[in-house]
């Protein structure tokens, strides 16, 4: 729990402005060092390395936090799916398909909104089916 708590207040700091603004002075201050350190091995060396570090990091910090917050939309959308009547209860449990099942369903919901459409001035109301533009 702790570390979870960690990477999201990590991942909210890191994605602020004040954070980006924070690197790019940094790397401003690095490349006006240049001509000091005569561009050297050295010089070099400490924004590479630093740099990989941070990436290194940010990675397993960002992978957390989007697993985090796939698991908050999944619980929101499995919610929604237990009260709606007409919502098949079968695809709360989707987690459990390999991927040849999956793409069977796929196919079987795009087929079934093939040639349907919205019209947006009425949200929700159906128009008639889409033109193929490509019998023009």
């Amino acid at each position: 729990m702790k570390f979870a708590k960690i990477s999201q207040t990590l991942a909210l700091w890191a994605g602020s402005p004040k954070t980006f603004m924070g690197a790019l002075i940094l790397i401003g201050l690095w490349g006006l060092s240049g001509p000091i350190f005569h561009f050297n091995d050295t010089w070099q060396l400490i924004i590479n390395t630093s740099t990989t570090i941070i990436t290194f990091l940010m990675v397993f910090l960002i992978q957390n936090t989007q697993n985090r917050d796939t698991d908050i939309l999944h619980l929101k959308i499995d919610e929604l799916l237990l009260v709606t009547k007409e919502a098949q209860n079968a695809m709360l449990g989707l987690e459990a398909l390999d991927l040849k099942q999956l793409e069977a369903l796929r196919k079987h919901y795009r087929a079934l909104g093939e040639g349907e459409v919205f019209n947006l001035d009425g949200l929700g109301e159906k128009s008639k089916p889409k033109q193929d533009l490509n019998d023009c």
